[in-house]
């Protein structure tokens, strides 16, 4: 018996197509980036937030322990304002750079990016929704930190408000390297690894002040995105801070977010189709 193909079947649902005229439906279009990110962010933030409380307290702790311990070497001046800008930078290093890391390398490791491979949505909005997600559970801890910083070391509060331009260009150059680091790691254990050295590198190249750091060592702090936005937070501490400094600061950090989040959005894909 001969199989019949089903176009010419006369009741069949081609033929019922071209009966009536009708096209087949189109495919709904592909979302578009800003709601695809605000539904990844609203998303990642609903799940992170069972472990809020222990983030922000672990964050917040370890900061508020370097600038205690630091207050018996340090009197103040420059010096102070360093430990106090870099135990603030330093809560959004170890959510932004550490923890994303370890996010990612598990996602990828358990086949969590084969799940958003089939959502469509962009990759940028993946990337850029985790890391907004985790960035945000910093802000807390970054304000607490720098507000104890500066009565434990008597620096004035006047120009905290920096810290709303601070905490957002410093946490995307270091969230964006944090989720690269965690998409390229062939195994989590790496992803956990590097995300532990990129914090420790931001606590030893960030919180120490930089003058009695060796010559090659201030070479590998400029390389740092967070060492920039340390540097705008500390220069706002003096009478009257040179602006055009601070801005060009918060410049290189906005910059080295862009690169630092596009290659998190390549590697993303990268590791997507694999």
């Amino acid at each position: 018996m001969s199989v019949v193909p089903a176009e010419i079947v006369p009741g069949g649902a081609l033929a019922a197509e071209e009966r009536s005229g009708r096209a087949p439906a189109a495919l709904a279009p592909r979302a578009r980036l800003w709601p695809s990110l605000g539904a990844v962010y609203r998303a990642q933030l609903s799940r992170a937030r069972v472990a809020r409380i222990p983030l922000l307290f672990v964050a917040t702790f370890q900061s508020i322990g370097i600038m205690i311990l630091m207050r018996g070497v340090v009197d103040g001046g420059d010096e102070a304002r360093a430990v106090v800008a870099g135990s603030s930078v330093l809560v959004v290093a170890f959510v932004a750079l550490n923890l994303l890391a370890q996010y990612f390398g598990q996602l990828r490791s358990g086949g969590g990016l084969d799940h958003y491979a089939t959502l469509p949505v962009p990759p940028a909005a993946v990337v850029l929704g985790a890391a907004g997600a985790y960035a945000s559970f910093t802000v807390p801890g970054t304000i607490v930190t720098a507000v104890f910083g500066c009565v434990l070391f008597g620096l004035p509060l006047t120009h905290l408000w920096i810290l709303a331009a601070v905490i957002p260009l410093a946490g995307a150059a270091l969230a964006g390297l944090g989720a690269a680091l965690g998409l390229l790691a062939p195994r989590p254990e790496l992803a956990t690894l590097l995300g532990q050295l990129g914090m420790s590198a931001a606590l030893l190249l960030g919180v120490l002040p930089a003058d009695r750091m060796p010559a090659v060592v201030q070479l590998a702090r400029d390389l740092l995105p967070s060492t920039y936005g340390v540097e705008a937070f500390a220069r706002t501490f003096g009478n009257r801070p040179d602006w055009a400094f601070v801005l060009g600061d918060l410049a290189v950090c906005a910059g080295v977010g862009v690169v630092s989040l596009a290659v998190a959005t390549w590697a993303y894909r990268r590791a997507a189709v694999r």
